[in-house]
């Protein structure tokens, strides 16, 4: 039996373009192992002016985000805090339901002193949002007047007979014409025979 051995030949045309090949893969060896694909920037160092005007116009936009992040507090009533108005402010759930659990009992808040007993706000935050509290006219000129009631002197009947006007000017909030009037008016009924008399003399709040 005879063998028969298989030639393979390859034409002029096939020979170059294994040759190509061969050239080609090798190449793409040396690029490989000779090329440098590190990531160097070839553009120049920025100038200190430069880096400080990049600087300033990161700076201007943080404070533009913070400004417009932050809640501006306008002048408001106390008594209509909702849960988003109380949330906005500070104040946990619990101390806006103390508040309107008082408000549906139809009672009112009247001073900062009162918005705090009845919620329970810490000091802190009753000193940042109080000076933000608008109550109405007639409650404002009542705390005046309560404020006022203080200046009463506050001393028995026996003693405003006998007090002179030197006397009661040291009183808190009585000047030389208001202790004048007081002598003048016990002068004209002949004595004080009760505290609600002072509320006849001008100027005196009782």
């Amino acid at each position: 039996m005879k063998l028969i051995k298989s030639h393979f030949v390859f034409n002029r045309s096939q020979q170059n373009g294994i040759f190509l090949l061969v050239i080609i893969i090798i190449l793409f060896q040396a690029i490989y192992f000779f090329a440098d694909f590190s990531s160097e920037s070839n553009s120049e160092a920025l100038s200190p002016e430069e880096i400080e005007s990049f600087q300033a116009q990161i700076d201007s936009i943080k404070e533009a985000r913070a400004e417009a992040d932050s809640i501006k507090i306008y002048p408001f009533n106390p008594n209509y805090i909702t849960d988003f108005k109380g949330y906005t402010l500070g104040m946990s759930v619990e101390e806006i339901d103390k508040l309107q659990q008082y408000r549906e009992e139809n009672k009112w808040i009247n001073s900062a002193k009162d918005f705090q007993k009845v919620t329970g706000v810490s000091d802190s935050l009753l000193a940042t949002i109080s000076p933000y509290f608008k109550f109405p006219n007639w409650v404002t000129e009542g705390e005046k007047k309560k404020e006022n009631n203080r200046n009463i002197p506050s001393v028995k009947v026996s003693d405003l007979n006998t007090a002179k006007s030197e006397d009661l000017q040291k009183v808190n909030g009585i000047g030389e014409v208001l202790a004048n009037r007081i002598v003048n008016y016990r002068n004209k009924i002949g004595g004080f025979r009760s505290e609600i008399q002072l509320k006849d003399i001008y100027g005196l709040i009782y």
